[in-house]
């Protein structure tokens, strides 16, 4: 089964959905190690590409070795948008522009950025449209949110504008702003934007934890690809089991610590020559909780895991633990990462009030932390 983005195939048709702080190259070479798929970067920011951050330029490179250059991108302004995308295309060689609509985090929606755009169609129409006309032949898509909130849905006008702007695809994460991360994704969702949306390939997001759900998902709504988030989170080999599961093979048993820890030594290994020795192990530490979810793992490990210095201490702590050890039933569908939720959505003062006007709201583009 074969997604098409634009000019580049996708098979099987699954997207990593960029993660702050997690799709970095390292993770995004892990991922592509254990099976094919689209791997998008974190989300950066256009007025930082565009002032030339030095953090935001390392971030949007091309990493070695990347066969597809994707990019997520964030913007209020169309015309550092367009200014953004045309570094990302002639300065950068980027193959593929994500525009984020549907990031949740108050920082970015009380800017009228993320999934706050989509509830002003006029200005998220210029946004879309600068994108798409800086960018050429390369393809863009969109991601989003179903809606700030119950009372406010956005996906159906906001993807019937980006489909008449000439974008490659639309992907929905089936729960509004409002959720961020609780509760069920509403997967109805994603087939009633499936209905709509007849010219480009609509990709679902959301509740995709192990690869039967991706094939739920699909026989569900229709979709034309899945999008996988923190489903692969302490378990990157999931694309190799989502390539099977679309390859019509058997699932296998879950893996052993032992391939557990092995992978975990190479993420480290691979933090560290991206990120450098200290910020690499630093970085990892995070991920420690994800691999070993499930695992029966002692308080001190785990605790000597958050103080990580060096890949030796990661080494030490591995050897410790009983490598035929197996996770237990039913954890690897038990959330990782964001879990917070639900909780209003900060938006700029009077921003639904006001939801044809085409402006960016005053300091909407301030943003320019390099991420």
């Amino acid at each position: 089964m074969e997604l098409k983005v634009g000019p580049i195939a996708v098979d099987p048709p699954v997207v990593l959905a960029p993660m702050a702080g997690v799709t970095n190259p390292a993770y995004r070479r892990l991922c592509r190690h254990f099976g094919p798929g689209l791997y998008v970067s974190e989300m950066i920011t256009a007025r930082a590409l565009y002032e030339r951050n030095e953090k935001t330029w390392r971030m949007a490179a091309r990493a070695d070795g990347e066969p597809v250059h994707s990019v997520q991108l964030y913007g209020v302004d169309p015309a550092v948008m367009h200014a953004a995308v045309r570094i990302l295309v002639d300065e950068l060689g980027a193959d593929h522009i994500d525009l984020n609509f549907g990031c949740p985090a108050p920082k970015v929606t009380r800017k009228g950025g993320g999934a706050a755009l989509p509830a002003h169609p006029v200005l998220f129409r210029r946004v879309v449209a600068a994108a798409v006309g800086a960018a050429g032949p390369v393809p863009v898509t969109v991601k989003m949110r179903t809606g700030l909130d119950p009372a406010v849905e956005t996906a159906t006008e906001a993807a019937l504008i980006a489909e008449g702007e000439g974008v490659a695809a639309i992907a929905v994460h089936a729960r509004t702003a409002e959720q961020r991360y609780a509760g069920p994704a509403d997967w109805s969702a994603i087939a009633r934007l499936k209905e709509a949306v007849r010219s480009v390939p609509v990709l679902g997001n959301g509740d995709i934890w192990e690869a039967a759900d991706a094939l739920r998902m699909h026989r569900e709504t229709g979709c034309d690809g899945v999008v996988v988030g923190r489903g692969c989170l302490g378990r990157p080999w999931l694309f190799a089991e989502l390539a099977a599961a679309y390859r019509g093979a058997p699932a296998g048993a879950d893996p052993d610590l032992g391939f557990v820890a092995a992978v975990m030594i190479r993420h480290a290994s691979l933090l560290v020559e991206y990120l450098g020795p200290v910020a690499g192990m630093r970085d990892f530490r995070k991920h420690t909780g994800w691999y070993l979810t499930g695992f029966p793992v002692g308080a001190p490990v785990r605790q000597g895991l958050g103080r990580l210095e060096t890949p030796e201490d990661l080494e030490g702590l591995l050897a410790g633990l009983d490598p035929r050890a197996r996770r237990a039933a039913g954890t690897n569908r038990q959330p990782r990462g964001h879990t917070d939720g639900p909780r209003p959505v900060a938006l700029p003062h009077g921003w639904l009030d006001r939801r044809e006007d085409p402006a960016p709201p005053a300091g909407a583009e301030l943003l320019v932390s390099g991420g």
